[in-house]
């Protein structure tokens, strides 16, 4: 167990789950008790359609999280050579070998055009990488052109530049857009995501989740969640605020900030490992790589209390790492 005489309760900032969720309300006993309407399910792909920017609920299918999407989005074309671009996360390869491919993960995008599967995250965890709208849709069309598929896994897209979705672009085929409820409303444990696609694909999926695939109580917070356009203009604007402060709170302890999202925070200093020891001895978890240990990626702290405990966490490691240069 790594670190067990740290103070509780832990501060978990390795996860990119917004630590303001959206608010629950009074559910209807019907969402527990009786079995999904398939009205209901219609109308949270149209409502989906309408937030995300796709052309109709006809290229939606609703589902209980994208995990349940991935291999079944990649088996929609033969087995073949997979390719993700990487580094992301570890998950998008298991599917695609799932599904019978030979994966590959690099990080030249121009590479991603000999793929019969390309899969990409936009905007990319844990690096905030961001691949521009106009390549992707020329990706997919080079992969069209022989039968092969483009995934666009776009679970931070609701904090990225929204200009760069290809929601709207899946009329043609050749492409399929993963869209993660979970994170950006700070609620991953209901388990509710979406595939966009051309009518066709969608429906497909869709027969293969079967009736009742998402739950009742996840139908009606993603229909109400979905349609708050306040709330969710307002989480961007206060979500780009406490990355800014992350950021400057990084940065007065020198820890150099290299990219991200509005919901994490992507470093990469020669100290990573000493870091994350210190954290978690103060009882706060950032998520850190094994295969990267110069890198580690930081959420938001969820109050004030977790905003003070960092910062004396970071003062502690500062302190600490002068002490050991002047010793040297």
């Amino acid at each position: 167990m790594l670190f067990p005489d740290a103070p509780q309760p832990w501060i978990d900032l390795s996860t990119g789950i917004n630590p303001h969720p959206y608010p629950l309300f009074e559910l209807p006993a019907t969402a527990f008790s009786r079995l999904p309407e398939p009205g209901r399910n219609r109308e949270l792909a149209a409502v989906a359609a309408s937030a995300y920017g796709a052309a109709s609920s006809s290229n939606v299918v609703p589902a209980p999280g994208t995990q349940i999407l991935l291999p079944r989005v990649a088996s929609l074309v033969a087995a073949g050579r997979a390719m993700v671009l990487g580094p992301t996360y570890a998950e998008h390869r298991r599917a695609a070998a799932i599904a019978g491919h030979m994966v590959e993960e690099t990080d030249d995008f121009d590479r991603l055009a000999d793929a019969d599967l390309a899969i990409i995250v936009n905007p990319n965890n844990p690096d905030g990488r961001v691949v521009a709208r106009e390549d992707l849709l020329a990706l997919a069309e080079t992969l069209r052109s022989r039968g092969g598929l483009l995934i666009v896994d776009e679970a931070f897209m609701d904090v990225g530049p929204l200009a760069e979705s290809l929601a709207g672009d899946v009329a043609g085929g050749g492409i399929v857009v993963l869209k993660s409820f979970g994170k950006f409303f700070g609620l991953a444990g209901i388990r509710l995501g979406f595939a966009i696609a051309s009518p066709g694909i969608a429906a497909s999926l869709d027969d293969q989740l079967g009736p009742w695939a998402v739950a009742g109580p996840a139908l009606e917070i993603g229909i109400h969640a979905l349609t708050d356009k306040h709330w969710q203009e307002t989480m961007r604007a206060r979500l780009a605020g406490e990355a800014q402060r992350l950021d400057a709170l990084l940065a007065g302890h020198d820890i150099p900030v290299m990219g991200g999202t509005s919901l994490f925070r992507y470093v990469q200093m020669p100290g990573a490992g000493a870091l994350f020891s210190v954290l978690g001895g103060h009882g706060i978890l950032a998520r850190n790589f094994v295969e990267r240990p110069d890198r580690l990626r930081f959420g938001l702290p969820a109050n004030e209390n977790e905003w003070d405990r960092l910062s004396e966490a970071l003062a502690a490691w500062r302190s600490g790492a002068r002490k050991r240069r002047m010793r040297k």
